[in-house]
């Protein structure tokens, strides 16, 4: 399981160090996309494709269903770590997910999110008071 939360920074290159913890986990070769919210996912390859097999089985009649397999595959891409564990991220989904320097790395049980500190920040400022809503909501998913 993936979980915790690390700040790290971009250098100039585009490489960012991924924490030791979630290599560990993830392996030698991952995915790396675009996310929801303006972040970036990281998939390890098996949890890639049993999401892979579930996202095949959309409907191509949806436009929804087009629109999101196109919105997900046409940002991902194979990595892996250097020998110092960093990860090259593409110019792209750096772009994509406004990572300039500081930026924060997240364990969400089946995934690594990467976020732009700032973005991180914000976001969190946002959930915070509705947190107590959201887990109402869920128990009543039975959660």
């Amino acid at each position: 399981m993936l979980m915790g939360e690390y700040l790290h920074i971009v250098d100039t290159k585009g490489r960012m160090i991924l924490p030791a913890k979630f290599r560990e986990e993830l392996g030698t070769s991952f995915i790396l996309t675009k996310g929801l919210d303006n972040c970036l996912f990281i998939y390890e390859a098996s949890e890639w494709s049993v999401l892979e097999g579930k996202l095949k089985q959309l409907p191509l009649s949806k436009p929804e269903a087009r629109a999101f397999m196109r919105f997900f595959f046409s940002g991902a891409t194979q990595i892996e770590c250097d020998k110092q564990g960093r990860i090259l991220i593409p110019a792209n989904l750096r772009e994509y997910a406004k990572l300039d320097k500081d930026v924060v790395v997240i364990g969400v049980l089946n995934r690594v999110e990467v976020w732009d500190k700032n973005s991180w920040n914000s976001y969190n400022d946002q959930l915070s008071p509705a947190v107590t809503e959201i887990a109402e909501h869920l128990a009543d998913l039975g959660i």
